[in-house]
């Protein structure tokens, strides 16, 4: 039989370094064992080109005999192997008795001895924050849009029209606060879809709710300042005020939202809140309760930041109105993404700032992040002005609100006196809460044999809960298998409750 081996060549379109050459080696020497030892070490891979003999001459300033007698010893030895015209390549199997020749070199840098690093005392607090873990999705992971609804296709197009065009003052770049055209196309959405009161001058383009959130903490904060946020809420909003030295206290919540309690928040210089659909819970805070937080900050001198999470798909009840646009004394921050709306990776968000800070975060982001990358900002500035965005937002609210109602239809018949589903007007996502004693992360566990995922709402929980919970995603996933994950979940519920009661309420290990 015969045998074909194929080497995938890769080309080098770099400079090759080279280690510095000893006086005392000629060039040739010194230029064979270089390359002998880059391609024994790794670092030149099997199937890789090697520069033109001329390109290396030029760089070295050597004589271009020097170099193709070197690449001839290094042919003549297994190393490389080519002709004239087709290029050098790194031989796909080298030499074996070779591989196994100790290098000549001195012996290696001595192991370094284990010492406590000097960091700051913000590097010292804070801690990782996870991103999405990329694998498939299934019933019911939450957080997540659905991506294999998204018009790759369209924002291809977008993306190729707008890169044909470009200019040279897109190239250079643009102010902290983002690309313009995208500044005013956004303050258009917010005024009109969120109630939001601002001009374009007030929209800072960010890389997100996160960057909002350091913002806040580098502006408006310092070691020891005390900040507010819902309980349970966003932990990525709590690993940022901790890095920043921040004390937070956690507000618990009632069917109103974040409850407004004077003795618990006095001091607090900063508070921060998902009004429109709270995080993990789902409520929406009523407009009393907006308009009691309103008048403590006004009284108290706090910022809020209010974080418009998910308010993009509401399925119930009238439009709630941002908190920033019911604001008459510039006291709230108003920040929202694009990551939900339409991919996770589109690094691309907004932060709403009073006329009176606007400097204070120009200048911030000048020293930071200088600016978000300009050619996306730019690609989805053409998406929003030529009608995608409405369109898409549109498409998937009605795709949403279709799961939406699979998934109720079948946690009722399914779920019933195992986990009672909150009222879900707006969102990716809902909670349920457990019955019959059945602890969250046993929930959590046992669904996952069974190829469920759920989210225990402890986790998000700086206190004991009152009652236990699940997060629940249902954007991400199609009809069928929503139906499934119910199914599944039931039977997992349904056995841990058997456990719990087969041992008078107390569970065995």
């Amino acid at each position: 039989m015969l045998c074909t081996i194929i080497m995938v060549k890769r080309a080098t379109f770099f400079d090759l370094v080279l280690p510095l050459r000893d006086s005392g080696v000629s060039a040739n020497r010194w230029l064979y064992g270089a390359l002998r030892a880059e391609i024994l070490d790794g670092r030149l891979h099997p199937g890789t080109r090697l520069p033109a003999t001329r390109d290396l001459a030029r760089q070295y300033q050597l004589a271009r005999g020097t170099i193709v007698n070197a690449f001839e010893q290094l042919k003549s030895e297994g190393y490389v192997d080519g002709s004239v015209g087709s290029g050098t390549y790194v031989s796909k199997i080298l030499p074996d008795e070779l591989l196994h020749v100790p290098r000549e070199d001195g012996p290696g840098p001595p192991a370094q001895r284990k010492r406590r690093r000097k960091v700051s005392d913000y590097a010292r607090r804070g801690r990782l924050f996870p991103n999405l873990e990329v694998r498939p999705s299934r019933a019911f992971r939450a957080n997540i849009p659905a991506l294999d609804l998204f018009p790759t296709t369209l924002w291809a197009k977008v993306a190729a029209r707008r890169l044909r065009r470009v200019s040279t003052n897109l190239l250079l770049g643009c102010g902290p606060m983002g690309y313009p055209p995208l500044r005013q196309a956004v303050a258009s959405y917010l005024s009109t879809s969120r109630g939001v009161k601002c001009v374009p001058e007030q929209v800072a383009i960010i890389s997100g709710v996160q960057e909002a959130l350091d913002l806040a903490v580098r502006l408006f904060l310092n070691p020891g300042d005390r900040v507010c946020m819902e309980n349970p809420g966003y932990p990525g909003a709590a690993i940022a005020f901790e890095a920043g030295g921040a004390r937070v206290s956690f507000i618990r919540l009632d069917d109103e939202g974040m409850q407004v309690q004077d003795a618990s928040m006095r001091g607090a210089r900063l508070v921060y809140v998902t009004p429109g659909h709270q995080f993990p819970v789902g409520v929406t805070m009523s407009l009393a309760r907006r308009l009691r937080l309103l008048e403590w900050a006004g009284k108290s001198g706090a910022l809020i930041l209010e974080d418009d999470y998910d308010s993009e798909y509401r399925y119930s009840g009238r439009p709630v109105p941002a908190l920033q646009g019911l604001d008459r004394h510039g006291l709230v921050l108003f920040t929202g993404s694009f990551s939900k709306v339409l991919f996770p990776s589109l690094r691309l968000g907004y932060l709403v700032v009073p006329s009176d800070l606007v400097d204070y975060v120009s200048a911030t982001l000048s020293v930071t992040s200088r600016h978000a990358p300009l050619l996306e900002q730019a690609v989805l500035c053409d998406f929003i002005t030529e009608g995608h965005f409405g369109r898409h937002l549109r498409r998937m609210r009605k795709v949403y609100a279709e799961r939406l109602s699979v998934f109720l239809e079948c946690a009722e018949q399914s779920l019933a006196g195992l986990l009672e589903i909150s009222g879900v007007e707006a969102g990716l996502q809902t909670a349920g809460w457990l019955s019959g004693g059945i602890d969250s992360e046993l929930a959590a566990a046992a669904a996952a044999k069974r190829d469920v995922e759920v989210t225990p709402l402890s986790r998000y929980s700086r206190r004991r809960m009152a009652r236990e919970g699940l997060q629940l995603g249902f954007a991400a996933v199609d009809a069928k298998e929503i139906q499934r994950g119910v199914r599944e979940l039931a039977i997992a519920l349904e056995n841990e409750l058997r456990i719990f009661h087969r041992g008078t309420g107390q569970r065995s290990f």
